[in-house]
């Protein structure tokens, strides 16, 4: 029997080597949950108080019964910023691309916003969360995903090169929004999370989607009081970026002080080079590519998946999953089949 112990993946996240690494997920479309557990998951999510209630209580279920020690969540800040959504959508006409734009944004509302729209959600996980397991999550979307969802990439180059200061603005102003709503978010659901975390892609394939220099200079600045905060909580923070950002992990694990990071694609770098890499100073989270996982059949994936657990043994803290998440086009099978052959390799079925 499967007992679950979030304090398997605080420890991962603190870079310690584990008996049963911990299986972790950044998001789980809650449609295949769906198709898995035979639940109308959108609905219930759509629903009522007490459908909400019944929603986290399947959701939370499904990683229990499938060996994680979390549940992972967490709610988006883009989706409560008004005239959003320029970061997941080039034809949205960015909310911001002047200085008048900027000085008539309604900054000082959005922590309202935010909570107005997502306390049901915090408090329902709290109610729902099984005996030995806690939350991995919180306030998703970092400094450079809001910037992008009020300016899109492309807006955001061109104000670099037409309004430096309004350029520098952005991030500091999204940087005190930011840090604001993650102080009343600890002060208010600290005891549900284990770990913290958001999600900010910083780079691409082949390298950092803002020149080193502008990642340092403006982003790491602002994602350290939110780390220093979830630290003073005594809570581990894992890094979601997708992308090379080789250039500024350095800064990331020396200065800014994350515990972990989460995301890898073998076209960048195999897992094993990121653990090769930084496994001696944080944890590493994520390990099959999410391409493979859903194009490769049972054995074919387990002949890769073990290469890549057993280069990795006696590395620190590991947590194993996709180098990504599972969105709706994972196939179910293939999303289980890497379930099984982790827990397989960890003993949970002797």
């Amino acid at each position: 029997m499967f007992e679950p112990d979030y304090r398997n993946i605080v420890a991962s996240a603190r870079n310690k080597e584990v008996k049963r690494p911990p299986l972790y997920e950044h998001n789980v479309d809650f449609g295949k949950i769906g198709e898995i557990t035979g639940v109308d998951m959108m609905s219930l999510w759509q629903g009522d108080e007490r459908e909400l209630e019944e929603f986290f209580r399947v959701y939370c279920k499904f990683f229990r019964d499938h060996g994680y020690d979390v549940v992972t969540f967490e709610a988006c800040i883009g989706q409560v910023m008004p005239g959003a959504g320029a970061l997941g959508d080039s034809r949205v006409v960015p909310v911001i691309q002047d200085e008048e734009d900027f000085k008539n944004y309604p900054w000082e509302e959005i922590a309202h916003y935010y909570f107005e729209a997502n306390a049901k959600y915090f408090k329902a996980l709290r109610k729902a969360l099984p005996q030995g397991m806690k939350a991995i999550g919180g306030v998703g979307n970092g400094v450079f995903e809001c910037v992008q969802d009020l300016t899109g990439y492309q807006n955001l180059c061109y104000i670099k090169a037409d309004d430096e200061e309004l350029y520098q603005a952005l991030f500091q102003k999204v940087g005190e929004m930011s840090f604001g709503i993650w102080k009343r978010f600890l002060q208010e659901y600290s005891d549900v999370y284990c770990v913290l975390r958001f999600g900010d892609d910083l780079g691409y394939k082949s390298n950092s989607l803002l020149s080193t220099e502008d990642i340092k200079n403006l982003i790491l600045p602002r994602y350290k009081p939110i780390v220093d905060l979830a630290h003073g909580y005594q809570k581990p923070f894992l890094l979601h970026s997708c992308g090379k950002i080789f250039n500024v992990m350095d800064e990331l694990i020396g200065w800014v002080g994350i515990d972990a990071k989460h995301s890898n694609e073998d076209q960048i770098a195999m897992f094993p080079e990121w653990v090769e890499r930084y496994g001696d100073r944080i944890g590493n989270f994520g390990g099959f590519d999410m391409d493979v996982v859903c194009s490769y059949g049972r054995e074919e994936l387990k002949e890769y998946m073990l290469d890549i657990m057993k280069k990795c043994e006696h590395c620190g803290g590991i947590a194993w999953g996709t180098g990504n998440s599972i969105p709706a086009y994972v196939p179910a099978q293939n999303y289980l089949n890497m379930i099984e052959i982790v827990r397989e390799y960890r003993g949970d079925y002797r």
